[in-house]
């Protein structure tokens, strides 16, 4: 199962005078990430290169940022998959030393850069959350409440018109079973309007 990292973890390497300054951090998304380097680059103007790669709900990206082709970021990415990893950020700014590492050094240098605070990291399952909207008659409520609560769903939203509405969050591997178990308390008088179904990550 796909695990993400609770929090940012930095670890610098020295290597034949170049500075390796690594981090592997939380992003939901790309533009998350893109934020999070648009920072580095500000925050270190004298760095000769600022790579990274991310693994974020489906989306990845591997960035040499002016390294030579496939020596900093595809091995920063080939990391994170190793390691089945999902939503996480990884990069690595280097401070150019004078000596070229040459291309084996930096596929070395970067792989160490993003392994290294990966071992210290703490690792959380990834849990997909299902969003859901169902519609119910009132003599149903308080069933279909002791069946979320025993699913484990959060974020429950009711609205009482002349039926009573319910929206909710539930772990995608509970989903099938919430399902079966609302379909026998309800005998037909629950639905499911289908446009409210949207998948989220935490």
């Amino acid at each position: 199962m796909p695990q993400t990292i609770a929090s940012p973890v930095h670890h610098e390497l020295v290597i034949k005078k170049s500075r390796f300054i690594g981090c592997v951090q939380p992003v939901p998304d790309r533009a998350g990430a893109l934020g999070v380097v648009a920072a580095l680059r500000a925050a270190h103007p004298g760095a000769a290169h600022v790579c990274w790669a991310l693994l974020a709900g489906g989306d990845s990206a591997a960035v040499d940022d002016g390294e030579p082709g496939g020596t900093a970021g595809r091995p920063m990415l080939h990391v994170l998959r190793q390691q089945d990893l999902d939503g996480v950020l990884a990069t690595v700014v280097r401070y150019f030393g004078g000596i070229k590492l040459g291309a084996g050094g930096l596929v070395r240098a970067y792989t160490d850069a993003v392994a290294q605070p990966l071992l210290v990291a703490e690792k959380v399952t990834l849990v997909r959350w299902q969003t859901l909207a169902c519609v119910l008659p009132y003599a149903l409520e308080g069933g279909v409440r002791r069946a979320l609560d025993a699913a484990g769903a959060r974020a429950l939203v009711v609205d009482h018109g002349p039926l009573v509405h319910m929206r909710f969050e539930v772990a995608g591997d509970a989903e099938a079973a919430l399902r079966t178990r609302l379909a026998t308390l309800g005998q037909g008088r629950i639905g499911w309007p289908a446009d409210a179904i949207t998948p989220s990550l935490r």
